[in-house]
């Protein structure tokens, strides 16, 4: 991974590589930021720079030897922790060592731009939710004891470091404060909130922001050769999110099967048919899965934003197909500032619910619930 292919961020592209020009490269480094901005690519690029042979004045070579075992995600310094759990192929004991190459063939086709969801759907993982558990913890540090095969380096990257558990945390606590000689740790996360302190403590801390609107829009046109008009549009969307703006313009099928869903709940919360209602959510939700509820749920968020866009007469601003606008235009007088907060937070809260295992039927019914008496407060 090349710094040239990321995404914005130069002045967080210039500062690592005038660490390594300076010989101060931290052993534990934190890239915190919000999903979509590129963290993983970062670390990897940076990983990639360190241990480049023939560095250039402002990225690697992508020639040497190094770079090139770099650029297929297979170099034997270059070491992994991840989320997994059981599934079809490990039906017990998880780790990340056994799912590498499912992991390799994911980070190529995204380019390095992981989210969490599309992570488990390769992992075919259903209801269950991933973790970074004491097995990895033991692995990454009997590696990281032995001697670099061949790089000055040895390089450890934990993605989604807050699905490290509290047992595999504390294992890496004294490798994370006094890691053997020339080996860099960097932990890349979405929330600093669930890290736990004595890890973080123990970090150097790189932030990350999300990608500036410019800069995403003439991304999307490079990439996908739209016009401006267009990527305007998805970049006003995405929010400095490369994985949503992506999503956007490749118009995938889950945002269909989505809005119809949407369109069912709202109607039966509306008239609050707890009949329907139930076979609804026995039927049409709990069949989804756990990611695929919370990508729902944010879907539905995103909705009630728009109603308030097309309320306030900001319609043009709204990238959807016809069908979902004309929904829009007929739901959105229900939605007004009286009762937008308390469905933003209902909707959040849901999302952080399904996240940590709540029971989706009960979540849903009781969502269902509150949506039916928020509408009276229009």
């Amino acid at each position: 991974m090349l710094f040239s292919q990321i995404i914005g961020h130069e002045d967080i592209k210039k500062k690592l590589i005038q660490s390594v020009k300076d010989n101060r490269v931290a052993h534990a480094q934190l890239f915190l930021g919000p999903e979509g901005t590129g963290k993983l690519a970062l670390a990897i690029a940076y990983a990639q720079y360190i241990n480049c042979t023939n560095k250039k004045e402002n990225d690697s070579c992508g020639e040497c030897p190094s770079c090139k075992k770099y650029n297929n995600i297979a170099h034997p310094d270059l070491h992994f922790l991840f989320p997994t759990t059981t599934n079809k192929k490990v039906k017990k004991d998880p780790e990340s060592d056994l799912f590498l190459t499912e992991w390799r063939e994911y980070l190529m086709s995204c380019g390095s731009y992981a989210d969490q969801s599309s992570w488990y759907d390769v992992l075919e993982v259903e209801n269950k939710q991933g973790s970074i558990n004491v097995n990895d913890a033991t692995t990454i540090m009997r590696k990281l004891n032995l001697k670099a095969y061949e790089a000055e380096y040895k390089v450890a990257i934990i993605w989604m470091a807050e699905k490290l558990n509290v047992q595999a945390a504390n294992k890496l606590l004294k490798l994370l404060e006094e890691p053997p000689e020339k080996t860099v740790f960097i932990l890349v996360s979405e929330n600093q909130e669930e890290l736990l302190t004595t890890v973080r403590s123990r970090t150097m801390l790189v932030k990350i922001p999300a990608i500036p609107f410019g800069v995403l829009k003439n991304a999307l046109m490079h990439k996908f050769s739209c016009d401006a008009q267009h990527a305007d549009k998805v970049a006003m969307m995405a929010d400095g999110n490369w994985i949503l703006a992506s999503h956007f313009m490749n118009e995938q099928d889950d945002d269909q099967i989505y809005f119809r869903l949407f369109q069912k709940w709202m109607r039966y919360c509306f008239r609050f048919s707890a009949s329907e209602l139930i076979d609804f959510i026995a039927n049409d939700i709990k069949t989804l899965g756990r990611e695929k509820q919370k990508e729902f749920l944010a879907y539905g968020l995103e909705m009630f934003h728009n109603a308030v866009l097309f309320n306030n007469n900001l319609s043009s601003c709204i990238l959807l197909p016809d069908e979902e606008k004309n929904f829009l235009n007929n739901f959105a007088p229900f939605i007004s500032n009286n009762n937008i907060d308390l469905i933003s937070e209902l909707f959040e809260e849901s999302i952080n619910q399904i996240e940590r295992n709540g029971n989706a039927s009960l979540i849903f019914m009781d969502d269902s619930f509150k949506i039916f008496n928020y509408f009276k407060m229009k």
